[in-house]
C-alpha cells in the first residue's frame, strides 16, 4: 500500500499568517493611544500631553471645572432699568386730555377710541395740536410732553389741566425668533420689557429650544445670555433690559449632542438634557431595556456589557480639537466604575468610544476571509489531486 501524498504545507502557512494577522486587518475603528499621544504631544508641544485614566479626582476636577463659570454679561442699561421712563417715537399715538374741553380731548367724538381720537407722533418726532401748533415729542417722557402743553395752552385757555399717556406703542419693538412657540414682534411700552418678559408674550420655548444660549442682536452686535441660569438659579443678571430694535432669537439644542460609537448596538448621537449627561447616561439605553435604539453590545444577554463583543476596560471619552483632544480613559471592568461614569460628566460634542475585544475582531476578520481561503484551499486540493 503507497503512503498518501506529502502535501506542500506552503498553503497552510499562508492561512496561519492571514489569521495571525487578523486583529492588523480587522474592520472598524480602533483607539490607537499611542498615535493620539505622539500627535497631541507634537500639536501642543506638551511632552506631558497623556491620556487622562478616569478616577474621583478626575472626576471631582470635571465636576469642579464646570461649575466654574465665566462672568455672567454686565445689563448695558442697568442704570437705566432702576429708574425706567418710556420715551416717546415716532409712529406712537398720543392721548392728550383737557379737562373741561371735551373738544379738544375728543375732537372725533366720545364714541371712538382713544386710539382714534389720538395725535399721531409723526415720523420727524412732531405732534400738532389745536392752540399750540407743532410740538416735538420724541424722546421725551410723557410728563415733559404734559409740562410743554400746560405751557403753551395756558396762553389761550385760562388754568388748563393737561394729561398725556401713550394711547399706542407702535414706534419702539423687538423681534423674538428661533426655538418660540409664536415668534413675533413686541412693542416696548411704559413697562420695562425684559429678555424674560419678551418670550413670555412668544408664549415660551419650544421642546427643541436651547435657552442656555439666548442671543440678542444689538447695533451690530451679538450678546449671549444663559437664560437657564436665570430660570434654574435665579441669576437675574441674565435677564437684560431690551431696547428699541433688538432681536432675541433662541437656538435649538442640536449643538448640544454627544456621540457614541464603537461597539455599540446603534452608533448615535444623543441630545443632551439642558445641556447635562454623564457618561453613564450616554451608554445607557434611553428606555431602561436595552434595545436596538441604544446601549453596548449585548448580544443574546441584555446586560450593559458583554464579555464577548465590548470591552469594558476600553472606554474613551474624546473631547476638543483633533490635533490636541482631551482623552479620558474609563476602565469599567470593575462594577464599582460604573459609580465613576455615572458622575463623569460630559460635554456638548464629546464622543464616547467603546473598544472591541481583540479575540471578537479575530474572529469577525476570519469570518470575512475564511470563504476565500476555503476557495484557494479547495482550489490546491483539486489541483493535487488531479496530479
Amino acid at each position: 500500500m503507497e503512503p498518501p501524498p506529502v502535501r506542500n504545507p506552503a498553503p497552510l502557512f499562508a492561512l496561519t499568517l492571514a489569521l495571525g494577522s487578523g486583529c492588523v486587518l480587522a474592520p472598524g475603528m480602533r483607539m490607537d493611544e499611542g498615535a493620539a499621544l505622539s500627535r497631541g504631544r507634537e500639536t501642543t508641544k506638551n511632552p506631558q500631553f497623556k491620556v487622562e485614566v478616569v478616577t474621583e479626582a478626575t472626576v471631582l476636577q470635571l465636576v469642579e471645572e464646570r461649575a466654574r463659570r465665566p462672568a455672567p454679561l454686565a445689563d448695558p442699561l442697568a442704570a437705566e432699568a432702576a429708574a425706567y421712563h418710556y420715551r416717546i417715537a415716532p409712529h406712537d399715538v398720543l392721548q392728550v386730555i383737557v379737562w373741561d374741553h371735551p373738544e379738544l380731548t375728543a375732537p372725533t367724538g366720545p364714541y371712538r377710541s382713544p386710539e382714534e381720537n389720538g395725535n399721531l407722533v409723526h415720523a420727524d418726532g412732531t405732534i400738532f395740536y389745536p392752540y399750540v401748533g407743532s410740538v416735538p415729542v420724541a424722546g421725551r417722557t410723557v410728563e415733559d410732553v404734559r409740562a410743554a402743553l400746560t405751557e403753551r395752552l395756558a396762553r389761550s385757555i385760562s388754568k388748563p389741566q393737561v394729561d398725556v399717556r401713550v394711547a399706542a406703542f407702535r414706534g419702539q419693538k423687538v423681534q423674538v425668533t428661533g426655538e418660540v412657540v409664536a415668534p413675533s414682534t413686541i412693542p416696548i411700552t411704559d413697562i420695562p420689557l425684559r429678555v424674560q418678559d419678551a418670550l413670555a408674550q412668544a408664549k415660551g420655548f419650544t421642546s427643541e429650544s436651547d435657552f442656555s444660549r439666548v442671543t440678542i442682536a444689538r447695533g451690530g452686535k451679538t450678546y449671549e445670555l444663559d437664560l437657564q441660569a436665570l430660570y434654574e438659579r435665579g441669576e437675574t443678571s441674565q435677564n437684560w433690559l431690551l431696547q428699541d430694535g433688538d432681536v432675541v432669537n433662541v437656538p435649538d439644542r442640536s449643538r448640544n449632542k454627544i456621540f457614541v460609537i464603537g461597539e455599540v448596538r446603534s452608533p448615535q448621537s444623543r441630545l443632551m438634557v439642558r445641556g447635562r449627561m454623564t457618561l453613564a447616561e450616554a451608554l445607557a439605553d434611553p428606555t431602561g431595556v436595552l434595545s436596538g435604539s441604544g446601549g453596548l453590545s449585548t448580544g443574546p444577554v441584555t446586560t450593559w456589557f458583554d464579555q464577548s463583543f465590548a470591552n469594558p476596560a476600553k472606554i474613551y471619552v474624546i473631547r476638543g480639537s483633533y490635533d490636541a483632544p482631551r482623552i479620558f480613559h474609563l476602565d469599567a471592568s470593575s462594577p464599582d466604575a460604573i459609580l465613576l461614569a455615572s458622575q463623569f460628566p460630559l460635554q456638548p460634542r464629546d464622543v464616547v468610544f467603546v473598544s472591541t475585544y481583540g479575540l471578537t475582531r479575530f474572529n469577525r476578520v476570519v469570518t470575512q476571509i475564511l470563504p476565500t481561503i476555503q476557495a484557494i484551499w479547495q482550489t490546491y486540493d483539486i489541483v493535487q489531486r488531479s496530479r
